[in-house]
């Protein structure tokens, strides 16, 4: 398979160049058509190109979609016992045989930490095992009517799905997006984004591996006119997507043209509240994981650090401390502990919301500053030492706005009302947290922070069992957990009469 030839130049830092093609249906890698449109994609490690990206254009994107439908009219007539099989066998492979060499890819492709993107795709095969577990239990209902009559129901795959995913997670995204779409007996076109181009291809590659019919997972590359002719297409039933507020508008317009399910995963400018009554040690810890997993580029992370004022000078002094101790530099080295920022455009946009925020009155008490690793082969890379902010106000830009950068703010507060009010006064709901020990308050908080998910006494964990999705503009729909089945079938009522019919005419 062309990904054992990819991954044999993975382990030679700075040499992997990209030739293959990065497009996937009918069961192979498909040449674009059209090069002319060809994007440069960087290494965010080092800032050298890895290969171009070559959007797709509408035969391509029909070609795709054509593939899916054809698969899906197979797929949808298997078993649950027997797609479970499939995807238990996808699963397997990625776990015991390409875990590694995909984990090392997405460093490459995206620079956040090995140790990081380890996890990711062990969440990636996790998640897939998990809904291999559910497809074979998926059933509707009886119903008892008078007379002997019964009606049941029947829940039925949607079809073509696509899947349009972000450049933070893109991997483990791809996995969300295709595993419940697969147990519910769907097909999936996914549109990977632009900047990360290359692991979503290898996941294509490894459910044909597993048995998966030619065509049930495509990957089409491209950016905002090839996710419109996705969410265009009349034969695609669904759009799943991960991204930013306003992409997530214009996507959900496109779809309602010929009303599509949707579901958006979208910004977050999450609160978290520590009161005084914590164990400090775990809040601190839980600070700096709601801030500065994958550089600070996650859409959950709670960037509004809320600390009740008795406690706000031995937390501040504790977080500043460990903050400058993170280690910053070769994220493929297993001791780096924050890699590289995605894009150069981007870094500069994060160095802008600091910038601002000092002129807005706020207090760096560290970092905030492009970095630059002592190793040579780095120096084009795009660093940025993790920041904390202090002296914050709810109205400064850098406390409304999403950052996706290694930016902490804190804010100090002195009571439950005001904070929870304070945490309220935002127009996204992505997620929430709160330290506290006194069990009362931890629940009658969660009850009150109107978010899709609320974190106690920990911050950024996400099992593939438990539902995640917002609130507000952070979207609706949910991914991970058995409600998210609900978003990937349809539900079909059959009402058998037993007797004679009753007429009015």
């Amino acid at each position: 398979y062309i990904y054992i030839y990819i991954y044999i130049y993975i382990y030679i830092y700075n040499t992997l160049v990209v030739k293959e093609a990065l497009n996937f249906w009918g069961g192979a890698r498909v040449q674009p058509k059209d090069t002319k449109n060809a994007e440069p994609v960087y290494e965010p490690a080092t800032g050298r190109v890895l290969c171009d990206m070559i959007p797709c254009g509408e035969v391509e994107v029909d070609e795709a979609i054509k593939s899916a439908h054809s698969a899906y009219l197979k797929w949808s007539k298997l078993s649950g016992l027997e797609r479970a099989r499939i995807m238990l066998e996808a699963a397997r492979i990625i776990r015991v045989k390409r875990r590694d060499g995909i984990a090392r890819l997405e460093v490459i492709n995206n620079g956040k930490s090995i140790t990081e993107a380890e996890v990711d795709i062990d969440v990636a095969w996790q998640c897939i095992e998990y809904y291999a577990g559910i497809a074979p239990t998926l059933a509707g209902q009886h119903i008892q009517l008078p007379g002997g009559s019964f009606a049941y129901t029947r829940r039925e795959p949607l079809g073509v799905c696509v899947g349009i995913g972000a450049w933070n997670y893109p991997f483990q995204i791809a996995a969300w997006k295709s595993a419940p779409a697969f147990a519910c007996g769907n097909a999936m076109v996914f549109k990977p984004s632009p900047m990360t181009p290359l692991t979503a291809v290898i996941l294509a590659e490894i459910y044909k591996e597993a048995g998966v019919p030619d065509g049930l997972f495509n990957v089409v590359q491209g950016g905002a006119e090839t996710g419109t002719l996705l969410c265009h297409h009349p034969m695609v039933a669904k759009v799943s997507f991960t991204g930013s507020v306003p992409t997530g508008k214009k996507v959900m317009e496109m779809s309602a043209k010929s009303v599509k399910q949707v579901t958006l995963e979208l910004g977050g400018k999450s609160p978290l509240i520590i009161f005084k009554d914590c164990e400090l040690e775990n809040a601190v810890k839980g600070a700096l994981m709601a801030n500065f997993l994958t550089q600070g580029e996650v859409c959950c992370n709670g960037t509004r650090v809320f600390v009740q004022r008795e406690i706000m000078k031995p937390f501040v002094e504790e977080v500043v401390k460990r903050t400058k101790a993170i280690v910053i530099g070769d994220p493929l080295l297993e001791g780096t502990r924050m890699g590289a920022l995605i894009s150069k455009p981007h870094m500069e946009k994060v160095l802008g919301f600091i910038s601002q925020a000092q002129q807005q009155g706020a207090k760096v008490l560290c970092g905030g500053e492009p970095y630059v690793p002592s190793d040579p082969k780095l120096k084009g890379g795009y660093y940025v030492s993790p920041c904390v902010l202090d002296n914050c106000r709810d109205d400064m830009t850098c406390v409304k706005e999403e950052i996706f950068g290694p930016v902490m703010s804190i804010l100090p507060f002195d009571t439950e009302e005001e904070v929870l009010q304070r945490a309220n006064n935002t127009t996204f709901g992505l997620a929430s947290g709160v330290f506290t020990r006194d069990i009362a308050r931890a629940h009658r908080v969660a009850e009150n922070l109107q978010a899709g998910t609320c974190f106690i006494n920990n911050y950024n964990v996400s099992p593939v069992e438990v539902p995640f999705g917002g609130y507000k503009m952070s979207g609706f729909g949910r991914e991970n957990g058995v409600v998210t089945i609900e978003y990937y079938s349809q539900l079909k009522t059959v009402v058998v009469e037993m007797g004679d019919v009753e007429s009015l005419f």
